[in-house]
């Protein structure tokens, strides 16, 4: 069991580097379109990209800020309840969680099935084909539905949940 625990948090972990490489692709891409606007050349389908590479930071970034504690969870109930019915309304709200988003999964892998058999391309003077940064969403959704499933059954099989809090992300107010 250790090896996959430590293979699902690299995964989590790695996702979460790509997501930030992705932010780092934006800059790069507004910096040379900026660069070829002042030199008076053009940078066709910069925009695209950079809006490609914000689609594919959202969703790479899902699994990791999940078990970071990063999402937002309303849990003025889950604070104020017993630990067994909290337990219970943890172990519910992980399978809701869980349930649709292996769901959006399933149903993202046809989009992008779809997308490439009828060889969808971008508006954008690119022309991308859409099944490529379509097949993100698709990576990122199934990495999410994964974290889901994993902190569903450590809340089953543990009885509590392995998303963390960082003391520095927290406000003072809290």
């Amino acid at each position: 069991m250790t090896a996959i625990r430590k293979t699902l948090d690299f995964l989590y972990l790695a996702s979460g580097v790509a997501a930030a490489l992705c932010l780092i692709a934006i800059l790069v891409l507004i910096v040379a379109q900026m660069v070829a606007r002042w030199t008076g050349e053009i940078f066709p389908g910069a925009p695209d990209y950079a809006g490609y590479a914000m689609a594919a930071a959202s969703f790479l970034a899902f699994a990791n800020a999940l078990n970071r504690g990063a999402h937002i969870r309303v849990s003025i109930l889950l604070n104020a309840v017993t630990p067994g019915p909290k337990r219970v309304l943890e172990i519910w709200c992980f399978a809701i969680a869980t349930a649709v988003a292996w769901y959006f999964t399933y149903y993202a892998y046809w989009f992008v099935y779809w997308s490439w058999k009828f060889n969808e391309v971008s508006q954008g003077q690119d022309a991308t084909a859409l099944w490529i940064p379509q097949s993100v969403m698709v990576i990122g959704g199934g990495l999410m539905a994964i974290a889901l499933t994993d902190n569903l059954i450590h809340v089953i099989v543990k009885g509590d949940h392995r998303i963390v809090r960082d003391s520095v992300d927290q406000s003072h107010g809290e």
